[in-house]
């Protein structure tokens, strides 16, 4: 009968209770079976009192004593099963944790111990039957062969269930280690975004910095300046700090990649809300059904616009990866008191779903995630109710 697993440096945890509960009720049916069934064959027939002493009252207690030894058989698997085979000589009621010791052994691939406790069970198997009260026994090759046959089982039952736990425990690094990956492939993404969104942010920094300074410079060097020029200047300089702040609020703690310095590395300015029609146009123009309802009137702040067109850009790429040839709305509406709103839905595709032809990386939609949460907004995404696929963003005005 096999054990349950034990807790070994690297390996699965202990059991508990009610995992190990079942292995001692299987060795109490199996003690009470191969007590019983000799006690109701002597019933009618005359033995000694000695002998129906020790089989009344001697057995069962060396099977209580296994029963408390079996406890130790992980601590000191040789000296358990060393005594367990000893007592199956002379008690029959032993036999369920002897059986136990050996699935033990087996499942644990002690073989070299299991090389002497099989053979020792044999024999022992043997010698209880011809020294028992019953008189009735089976011929020497008949009862070695019996003995050698239940050992067999006891240890392919171990050594079966012992390969099923370490299958569990491989599945179970496995799954762990996929987990680890995964966090480390979002930090990854999330960490790239972030890169990426202070790159973005450089330009803007540059060119209202370098507004403040020359406003700045005129202020101070001029003196010739007129009141209203003062004031128009003075008025340049509220205005680019304020946005300068408000831009540099959305990435405050980003760390900048020191690997690409964006000094010798200028990017393009970023597209806005203005260029989601251009963006539009250039998908419908590839193939894509893409209609676009943008019902916004009031300018808005150059952030939160290029947060919205990230968002529709990867919205209709995954719509054009995972559902080609749907139907695609793009629906952009807000105010300065409400916010931004951007929705996009595909419709559910119809036959069976196209193959995709680039890969799936699944990292796309946790950049948009974490850009809306920089942004100080939020974004859900999944199935709708009619069976298509919506990304709904909900962004603040002023970012």
């Amino acid at each position: 009968m096999p054990p349950e697993p034990v807790t070994v440096e690297g390996g699965a945890p202990p059991p508990t209770r009610m995992a190990s509960l079942w292995r001692y009720a299987l060795a109490l049916a199996i003690t009470l079976v191969t007590w019983v069934t000799p006690l109701v064959a002597v019933a009618d027939t005359d033995i000694s009192d000695r002998a129906m002493a020790w089989f009344l009252f001697g057995d069962p207690a060396l099977g209580l004593l296994s029963f408390v030894l079996i406890r130790w058989r992980h601590r000191r698997p040789a000296l358990v099963a060393a005594v367990l085979g000893a007592f199956a000589f002379v008690s029959a009621s032993s036999s369920g944790p002897g059986s136990w010791i050996i699935g033990s052994v087996a499942s644990h691939r002690r073989w070299r111990l299991l090389a002497v406790v099989a053979p020792l069970n044999v024999v022992a198997g043997v010698v209880h039957e011809r020294i028992g009260p019953s008189e009735d026994t089976l011929p020497l090759w008949a009862s070695s062969a019996f003995g050698a046959l239940v050992v067999g089982i006891l240890v392919a039952t171990g050594y079966a269930m012992g390969s099923q736990r370490q299958l569990v425990d491989s599945y179970r690094d496995r799954a762990e280690t996929a987990e680890r990956e995964q966090r480390a492939r979002v930090a990854q993404a999330q960490a790239a975004e972030r890169n990426r969104i202070a790159r973005e942010m450089h330009d803007v920094l540059a060119h209202r910095i370098s507004l403040v300074a020359m406003n700045a410079g005129a202020l101070g060097y001029r003196t010739d300046l007129s009141a209203d020029e003062q004031t128009a200047a003075a008025k340049a300089i509220e205005e680019n700090a304020h946005r300068a702040l408000s831009d540099l609020r959305a990435v405050l703690g980003v760390l900048r990649d020191p690997t690409r310095p964006t000094e010798s590395d200028p990017e393009r300015p970023q597209p806005g809300l203005d260029d989601v029609a251009g963006l539009v146009a250039e998908e419908s123009a590839g193939g894509m059904r893409v209609r676009l309802s943008n019902r916004v009137d009031d300018d808005l702040p150059a952030g939160t616009g290029r947060t919205a067109y990230r968002i529709v850009q990867e919205a209709l790429t995954n719509a054009r990866k995972h559902a080609p040839g749907t139907a695609v709305t793009v629906d952009i509406a807000g105010t300065p008191e409400d916010g931004l709103v951007v929705a996009v839905r595909n419709a559910a595709p119809v036959g069976p779903p196209a193959r995709a032809t680039l890969p799936a990386s699944g990292l796309g939609l946790l950049g948009l995630a974490e850009r809306a949460a920089l942004a100080g907004g939020r974004i859900n995404h999944g199935v709708d109710a009619g069976g298509g696929y919506a990304v709904r963003a909900w962004i603040p005005w002023q970012t």
